[in-house]
């Protein structure tokens, strides 16, 4: 502890300072007194920490088929935008390895569900916390499945909206949609790591399926336990971060340690940058249309429910990999299958359903 000169022992500046400032009168100390505690970041608990683990999953996974839904909805697939989607579409799975891979380290397992798209709720995030308010630029935006158009890319695009606008710090939210930005959800967690980090243990359940598309990145699990643990587990939150949830400016490269080696599409743009490109683009490819609920017994119904299946078993695959169980070998073929089923909803005519 730093001491002041002639303080005495065990007093800190800062306690030496409200003493002084209490003395002077109780109505200025406890002001003084309660602008301190304040300013002091709140303290986490590990229950507060998996919800919020639980939270970033739900909200990776939540983004994965909303964006496959726009993305099979063009009919060329060589298009500038359906390219561009496929890009940001493939680094959401990675996000949901690098959350799991996290929460593991920390000693909690997330589970995945299927997500609801009902409305213009996503799931974590309130929009209407940032200042300026987003949605006053982007709209219409909604929450529910559809083709490529400007209602559910402007959605997209308040998805991965910067955090340079949110004006907040972040904070200890009692609910994890108290939050304005997925960049501010993400600083948040931040904190409640750095706080927690005693709890890292290396080696815990972690998986790598992505590591082959990123050839310059640092190793995309958690292998150390304490401080080293926490500092490998804080470079994944980096990568998800820069790589388009929640840059700190509008238009800012994706460091290249952090972008695909292998496959990607304009690897240095985060996914903010990616969206609001499409958005501005004076033309767009064709694309299918279909209704929401197709008569019972049609091909577009059918189409459906073999999409509502694959995805739970897809859930449950995602589910045993995230607990330590590893990927099976049909992993990939499993992921092929969706697209092709999501296909075959809009070709049919059937806006894709997951649940």
């Amino acid at each position: 502890m730093r001491m002041s000169q002639g303080a005495p022992i065990g007093r800190s500046d800062t306690e030496m300072a409200l003493a002084k400032n209490w003395a002077t009168g109780p109505a200025v100390g406890e002001t003084i007194m309660r602008a301190k505690l304040e300013a002091m970041p709140p303290v986490w608990t590990l229950p507060r920490l998996y919800q919020h683990f639980q939270g970033a999953i739900d909200l990776e996974l939540w983004t994965i088929p909303y964006y496959l839904t726009v993305l099979y909805s063009i009919k060329d697939p060589t298009t500038v935008p359906y390219r561009l989607i496929q890009a940001a579409v493939y680094q959401e799975m990675l996000h949901a390895q690098l959350v799991s891979n996290i929460a593991n380290a920390y000693g909690y397992s997330p589970t995945l569900s299927a997500p609801e798209y009902v409305g213009t709720a996503v799931p974590h995030i309130d929009f209407d916390l940032d200042t300026p308010n987003p949605t006053s630029i982007f709209t219409p935006y909604s929450a529910e499945l559809g083709p490529l158009d400007l209602t559910r890319v402007n959605t997209m695009c308040l998805i991965e909206y910067p955090e340079w606008r949110t004006q907040r710090e972040p904070d200890l939210a009692d609910d994890v949609t108290d939050y304005g930005s997925i960049g501010e959800f993400y600083d948040a967690l931040r904190v409640g790591m750095e706080q927690l980090r005693g709890h890292v243990r290396g080696n815990q359940k972690q998986m790598d399926e992505f590591g082959p598309f990123y050839q310059n990145s640092p190793p995309l699990t958690v292998t150390e336990s304490g401080d080293a643990g926490f500092l490998q587990a804080l470079t994944l939150v980096d990568i998800i971060v820069d790589q388009g949830e929640g840059q700190t400016q509008p238009v800012e490269t994706i460091p290249t340690e952090f972008q695909n080696t292998a496959d990607g599409f304009q690897d240095a743009w985060p996914h903010f940058q990616r969206f609001d490109f499409i958005r501005r683009m004076p033309n767009w490819p064709g694309v299918y249309t279909g209704v929401t609920d197709p008569p019972a017994g049609s091909p577009g119904a059918e189409a459906q429910a073999r999409l509502i299946a694959d995805f739970a078993g897809f859930l449950d695959i995602l589910n045993g990999m995230f607990s330590g169980g590893g990927a099976p070998p049909a992993f990939g073929v499993q992921m092929a299958k969706l697209g092709g089923d999501i296909l075959s909803c809009w070709k049919l005519g059937a806006v894709p359903r997951y649940s």
